[in-house]
């Protein structure tokens, strides 16, 4: 694998393993700043996992990154995407339309795309609905309100060709597996490539942060036990260096998944000092008692989307501390807010 001795957001295209390189794609207005394109080259031609977001430049800027290696748009022939953000998954149907290339995404994620597609545009509508049972009505219409100024484009939305299932997969013609590592959202996928000993790990691991849990449309149903069982489940593979969708890549997954499982426990033990401290505290309560980000921001520091993830991640830790019998509902209000205690 390359070392690669700049900062890994710069546009450009860098070799990451044999026949694989990365592109980075900006995201504008996101803190996450970029995320990474893969070019996989095999027996069947060339291949993507992930496509990018669908906005103007970076279409261009993936057309430069491919020329600089010798392959054009056209000679894309599929799009793996590891889960439906618009990040991920956008620019695959812009280049079936363009260049035919074919859209691939997990079978899991066809209740959310479906549920995206009716709603017609970017409200996070299940979200909204635990920012409410949280006891924050503020921040769940500040969300609403961001939401709705932001353009929706149906073409971004269209239906994969193929949907993925957990098992054998063929990336341009190299024997790959898919699995399913439900978290993030319900469907999202990793490819584990034996061969050249790298997992295309998209945003369940990722080397600085830990992931957004549930962001999703689709229905909510303990998204942050279904991502720790999932990170557990990575340890039972073979370990294999990390190719994720934001952040530099290298380092061992294994090694990550254990950083990410040591966060959630310090987290979830936070989490219950807190309901120590304030019983019957509601959701919105404790993530306003909780630091933020690696930097340790007060809740009231964040912006209003990052509010939004803020409360809805700490309703999963308490519907985990519930789920383990570490907390319990005490109580829920009339307007259908939960007020939680510790066990």
């Amino acid at each position: 694998m390359t070392t690669q001795g700049v900062d890994w957001a710069e546009i450009g295209t860098y070799q990451v393993a044999d026949s694989v390189h990365r592109i980075p794609l900006p995201m504008p207005q996101d803190g996450l700043r970029a995320i990474n394109v893969y070019v996989v080259r095999g027996v069947d031609g060339v291949s993507l996992i992930d496509a990018g977001w669908n906005v103007p430049g970076n279409l261009e800027i993936l057309r430069d990154g491919l020329a600089s290696i010798g392959l054009a748009l056209e000679d894309i022939a599929d799009v793996h995407v590891t889960h439906i953000h618009r990040d991920h998954y956008t620019m695959g149907p812009e280049l079936r339309r363009r260049v035919g290339a074919r859209v691939h995404l997990g079978r899991m994620e066809e209740p959310g795309l479906t549920a995206l597609r009716n709603l017609a545009n970017t409200v996070p509508a299940d979200s909204l609905e635990q920012l409410r049972r949280a006891g924050a009505p503020g921040v769940a219409e500040a969300a609403r309100t961001q939401a709705l100024t932001e353009e929706w484009f149906e073409s971004d939305w269209e239906l994969p060709d193929e949907w993925t299932d957990q098992g054998p997969v063929s990336v341009a013609g190299r024997d790959m597996r898919a699995t399913v590592t439900s978290g993030h959202t319900k469907g999202h996928l990793v490819f584990d490539d034996p061969a050249l000993g790298v997992t295309f790990t998209g945003d369940h691991v990722l080397p600085r942060i830990s992931p957004s849990i549930g962001f999703e449309l689709g229905g909510w149903d303990n998204p942050l036990g279904d991502y720790l069982v999932s990170l557990e489940g990575m340890l039972r593979r073979p370990d294999a260096v990390m190719l994720p969708a934001h952040g530099a890549v290298g380092g061992s997954v294994h090694g990550r998944v254990r950083e990410l499982l040591d966060h959630h426990d310090v987290r979830l033990d936070a989490t219950r000092r807190v309901l120590l401290g304030s019983p019957g505290a509601t959701g919105h309560e404790v993530a306003g008692s909780l630091p933020w980000t690696r930097r340790e921001r007060t809740f009231a520091e964040l912006d209003d989307f990052n509010q939004m993830i803020a409360v809805c991640e700490t309703m999963a830790h308490l519907d985990v501390l519930v789920a383990r019998g570490a907390a319990v509902v005490d109580h829920v209000d009339g307007d259908g807010v939960q007020h939680f205690i510790a066990a």
